[in-house]
């Protein structure tokens, strides 16, 4: 699943620091704290039909993992709104659209790893692209299992959603060589954490159940899947889970902001066999699809 470029966004035009710039001229300082340690957070965000979806969802973990990394200066919530809605104005967008919004802690006044050299004010971007989902939903993605463990809170706490991605990527890195769609990762205790980009569901006798998030991400996606279950009468729970398990689940799905509701159709050569008959992953899919509309908030300049 190799995104390509679209001709669409070659003119686009980037929030950049307080400004709308074009692509070409879109750039951060190299004494930017993203450039010198990765140290900066993010969200992913959906356009639906003049809607961002989730939004204040988004925004609310994006202030959270500012906080947690002690930065000092953290827009509101209403600034960042604000560009966001001038960047998809700016570019047209309303619909079709993939947002990667990034919060750096700014530029520093030397290359140095100590917060205290940054001068104070962060770095707000807002990249907005057109862009289809990720993933083909019709016919699920392949996966193996990466010898690259997903961080805990006792190494780099999960809930910060930050920029740091080293081990998702050699995770990737290691898909790409095996020739299949993402990785599996596992956490410290060899108990299945989430895939290197969306988090992991499986089915089993009618329940659907989800590792914890402790060693992956609490993705915003994976939470409405919970609600979706509970609203559905479909038993949920969330506990530690093994390879073995998910090899002999009904059903088994990713979700994420990137590709919505993905079925995994094989892991590590293992075919994901529905023995039930039941297509409970369609029937939350379908019920998420329907609330779109209802979580998406409106665009307004």
């Amino acid at each position: 699943m190799l995104q390509k470029f679209n001709p669409k966004n070659a003119n686009i035009v980037i929030h950049v620091g307080g400004k709308l710039l074009p692509r070409s001229e879109a750039k951060v300082s190299v004494f930017d704290s993203s450039v010198q340690g990765g140290d900066a957070v993010w969200e992913g965000l959906r356009v639906y039909k003049g809607g961002v979806f989730c939004l204040s969802r988004h925004l609310d973990r994006l202030e959270a993992s500012a906080h947690a990394l002690a930065f000092a200066h953290i827009p509101t919530k209403e600034e960042v709104k604000k560009a966001i809605f001038e960047t998809l104005h700016a570019n047209g967008m309303t619909d079709e659209t993939h947002i990667r919004l990034t919060l750096t802690r700014g530029e520093k006044v030397t290359s140095a790893m100590d917060p205290r050299v940054n001068t104070g004010s962060s770095c707000l971007i807002v990249l907005a692209e057109w862009k289809p989902l990720v993933y083909d939903n019709a016919t699920g993605i392949r996966v193996i299992t990466s010898s690259q463990r997903r961080n805990n809170p006792q190494f780099l706490d999960s809930k910060i959603h930050h920029n740091n991605l080293l081990n998702n990527i050699l995770a990737k890195i290691q898909a790409n060589v095996a020739g299949v769609d993402a990785a599996l990762m596992l956490d410290h205790n060899g108990f299945v954490a989430e895939l290197n980009d969306i988090n992991l569901f499986m089915v089993k006798d009618g329940s659907v159940y989800t590792p914890f998030a402790d060693a992956c991400l609490h993705g915003i996606t994976r939470g409405l899947v919970i609600e979706i279950c509970e609203e559905l009468n479909i038993p949920v729970s969330e506990r530690n889970l093994s390879l073995t398990e998910f090899y002999n689940a009904d059903e088994v799905f990713g979700c994420g902001t990137m590709g919505e509701l993905t079925p995994i159709v094989e892991m590590d050569g293992r075919k994901i066999i529905n023995r039930s008959g039941k297509k409970i992953a369609l029937k939350i899919h379908e019920h998420f699809q329907t609330l779109i509309p209802t979580y998406s908030e409106r665009i307004i300049i």
